[in-house]
């Protein structure tokens, strides 16, 4: 093991002993464009337990981190909290080299965790609500949060210290020294964290709030919140916000915005992006215009987040939409974004199915649709456009409603 590892004290007998991936750019289809952390904690308790493991590729990093301040082989438990391989693609190699008394995870986890990894049932001791783990001189109390976000999912909490290890849920991707929030920019959080909410957890919001109410229910004093990925919050004012921000996207409610995406073959449908644009501005309607030629997917789940509209548009290639839109929609339905309404248009050659095929598309995904699919024959003249900015007007204007309809 390296010698140049070593594990971060988080509070007292609380050390962090994760690993950060200066290099990963995708997690299965999110752009992850500062990398991320693969967050485990070591509680140096009486009878020690490690809350979590890394991804496999990185578990002599964590081992390394762990033998710095303690012998591996003392570590009496491993508790899984998610089972997903980014958090448990070292708990095999874990179990061989600390062999500790007991493996700990949910009912639904030990199910993934045998799926997984072919390990015996039997190995792993199933945990939940209202049960605990003696460490000896310290406690840890388990919570299932099925669905947030996978249904093994449960928090660990530490009463001793009032640390809360609460797995993927409040983190974020980003690789960094820093090890807590208050030491990086609230900017950067804030942008980090919505995105990481966007493309994660949206499709999820109903599991978020039964979450937000069981922690809330429970009465858990926090000087800790640790996630299984990005920095770690131990200010009151950060945890307060976190939570505040997680209750605030679950509720998805819609803004006066339109995120306006669309990609062009000839540049015909980029001109009708353009006026609409000018259009929705006119009725006072912010705008993101997305092309989806420089935008990559993860920022349009991200800029939805807080918007009330989704404008969407293609030429017709082959009777279809273009590959680009296809990714992109088929990306948004299975977030399931809530509370929008939406419209879509495009420029044709000769017959023109993008537009309706998109109108269609929207309606499937329980997008309510203001307008009628705006078509555009080759390229747009003056009169065409001036058609695409009143479109533009008309929805800002449909849009305005239903957000004041929804407050």
């Amino acid at each position: 093991m390296s010698e140049a590892f070593e594990a971060f004290k988080i509070a007292d007998d609380v050390y962090w002993v994760g690993a950060i991936d200066w290099d990963v750019r995708n997690f299965h289809g999110y752009q992850t464009s500062r990398g991320t952390t693969y967050n485990a904690f070591l509680i140096l308790a009486e009878k020690p337990v490690l809350i979590d493991t890394v991804r496999s590729p990185f578990f002599d990093e964590m081992m390394a981190r762990v033998a710095s301040v303690i012998e591996p082989g003392r570590v009496e438990y491993i508790v899984s909290n998610h089972a997903e391989p980014d958090h448990s693609g070292g708990l095999v190699q874990a179990i061989q080299a600390i062999r500790p008394g007991k493996v700990l995870a949910s009912k639904m986890g030990r199910k993934a965790l045998v799926a997984h990894y072919h390990m015996p049932a039997d190995r792993i001791t199933v945990v939940g609500d209202d049960d605990t783990l003696d460490l000896g001189n310290m406690t840890v109390h388990f919570a299932e949060t099925r669905m947030c976000h996978w249904p093994d999912s449960m928090v660990s909490y530490l009463a001793d210290r009032e640390v809360l290890f609460s797995q993927d849920a409040f983190g974020m991707h980003i690789a960094s020294a820093e090890r807590f929030a208050d030491e990086l920019s609230a900017d950067l959080l804030d942008a980090e964290a919505r995105k990481y909410y966007a493309n994660i957890l949206l499709h999820l919001s109903r599991f978020v709030d039964k979450t937000l109410a069981k922690l809330g229910g429970l009465g858990l004093p926090l000087k800790i919140l640790a996630p299984d990925h990005g920095p770690i919050y131990r200010r009151p004012e950060d945890i307060e916000n976190i939570l505040a921000s997680y209750a605030r996207w679950s509720a998805q409610k819609p803004a006066n915005k339109a995120v306006l995406i669309y990609d062009t073959m000839w540049h015909s449908t980029a001109k009708m992006a353009d006026a609409i644009a000018e259009g929705l501005t006119a009725a006072g309607t912010k705008v993101e215009l997305m092309s989806l030629a420089t935008s990559h997917r993860t920022d349009v789940a991200t800029q939805l987040l807080d918007a009330g509209a989704v404008v969407v548009g293609s030429p017709t290639l082959n009777n279809g939409i273009l590959p680009s839109v296809a990714d992109v929609m088929t990306y948004i339905k299975g977030l399931s974004p809530r509370n929008l309404v939406g419209a879509a248009f495009g420029s044709y050659g000769w017959s023109g199915e993008a537009p309706k095929i998109l109108h269609a598309m929207l309606r499937e995904m329980d997008i309510k649709t203001v307008a009628d699919p705006l078509r555009i024959n080759y390229v747009p003249d003056a009169a065409a456009l001036r058609e695409c900015r009143e479109f533009g007007k008309a929805l800002g204007v449909a849009i305005g409603d239903f957000c004041n309809d929804a407050r």
